[in-house]
């Protein structure tokens, strides 16, 4: 892409984006005057702010805003004469404080700040292309899921901590917590004394209607219901936590019936975009992670220069920092969280599912580093392999990959004897 300074823009914005309205910094192309204003965040006062810029300038207006996407990113992509420019907030904020030592913040400043860095650093900002439409949406589902599993664990957390106040033989009956299955369960019997009033061929009918059909596994657990004894029968703590119970049942329900629709929705996605096969093929990948890695790498292939980016992007890469005789390391704070989240998920899922990779994870752990430092290890030489699969179009193939470290002599392999 050709430099800023080289793009004819008739007119140059700076925007500080807020809830409720926007805070504006305007300088003509052929000008050194700057005017200020503010817009509310409705429809029709940016359309008719938009479209006066539009009359009086032309096109294109470059226009900085510290967000790469969000209401006012996609209240603006809709005009063709607006060029956006993405600032990091971070950048912002310590450029901020090289004018205002006192840490004083004022949204008008912002905005002329955001204009300054866009007209004086130009080489530092690339304009901001969307994806396509399929690949916009498979971001935004993969990432609405993880929240939503987000919220399943939680829901699951408060239930098992009420369960445990009045009725804790229930977390004995069922190791999962967050299913159909346990929801149902206390949904019907919410109280031990309730399951201890239902019949034996009522319980059974139940597991088995629930596809658990496993007799000593029943067996059990009336055995257990019958032999239970009440934690507690003080109605100032059953009635209570038997309500929340339910409530909480109520949500953990929800939520995992909205999962499986964004796991339908997100498979019927995937599949009509061209790189899901790269992805879909990976060792331990699944339904879950092959979406979540395109996603990561997307489909703009000049995005990144090499893997290294990839690897300092997603905040797998670690940070060094040097004062004097010090040095230090660390990972990555600021990084797209979830990216990182979903490198590591896959990386540790491949330890059992890939030759090489289980091999490397046993020499990191006998090195002395944890799982955790191990795994991410193991994530960064992935993004390497994966990188180059994804520039070049072909999918991974263990058996190549091996070969290639036979004949390089890799110490990774060596007593170690390769599979058939």
């Amino acid at each position: 892409m050709a430099p800023l300074s080289d793009q004819p823009f008739t007119a140059y914005v700076g925007i500080d984006w807020a809830d409720t309205q926007h805070d504006i910094c305007l300088q003509a192309a052929d000008g050194t005057r700057r005017e200020f204003g503010c817009i509310a965040h409705q429809v029709g006062h940016i359309d008719e702010w938009a479209n006066g810029l539009h009359r009086r300038f032309g096109d294109p207006i470059a226009v900085a805003l510290e967000l790469a996407r969000g209401p006012i990113v996609a209240a603006l992509q809709k005009y063709d004469f607006f060029v956006l420019f993405p600032i990091n907030p971070l950048t912002l904020a310590r450029y901020r404080e090289a004018f205002q030592p006192s840490g004083a913040k004022d949204d008008p400043t912002d905005a002329e700040l955001a204009l300054d860095l866009l007209l004086h650093h130009p080489e530092r900002f690339s304009r901001l292309r969307p994806q396509s439409a399929g690949m916009r949406t498979l971001m935004s589902l993969v990432v609405q899921r993880r929240q939503l599993v987000g919220d399943k664990t939680r829901f699951a957390n408060r239930l098992c901590d009420t369960l445990k106040q009045y009725y804790p033989q229930a977390l004995e009956w069922f190791d999962d917590r967050d299913t159909v299955l346990f929801c149902d369960f206390l949904t019907r019997w919410p109280t031990l004394a309730a399951v201890r009033r239902a019949r034996t061929t009522t319980l059974e009918a139940f597991f088995h209607a629930h596809s658990c059909r496993c007799a000593r596994l029943i067996e059990a657990r009336l055995t257990s219901i019958r032999a239970a004894s009440p934690l507690t029968e003080d109605p100032g703590i059953v009635i209570p936590c038997r309500l929340h119970v339910l409530a909480l049942v109520a949500q953990l329900r929800a939520v995992l019936t909205a999962i499986g629709r964004f796991d339908r929705e997100i498979a019927a996605v995937a599949r009509t975009l061209p790189d899901y096969a790269l992805f879909d093929s990976l060792p331990g990948a699944g339904l879950q992670l092959a979406p979540r890695l395109l996603a990561a790498f997307g489909e703009q292939r000049d995005r990144f220069q090499g893997a290294d980016e990839v690897q300092k992007y997603s905040g797998i890469a670690p940070v060094t920092q040097r004062s004097g005789k010090k040095r230090w390391v660390h990972w990555r704070w600021q990084c797209p969280k979830f990216v990182r989240q979903t490198f590591v998920e896959w990386a540790a899922q491949t330890i059992n599912k890939s030759f090489w990779a289980g091999a490397y994870y046993r020499q990191q752990r006998a090195k002395g580093s944890s799982h955790q430092v191990a795994v991410r290890a193991l994530a960064f030489k992935w993004i390497r392999i994966l990188y180059r699969c994804w520039q070049t179009r072909t999918p991974y193939d263990e058996t190549a990959y091996l070969d290639a470290l036979r004949k390089r002599g890799s110490p990774l392999l060596r007593n170690l004897e390769l599979p058939g």
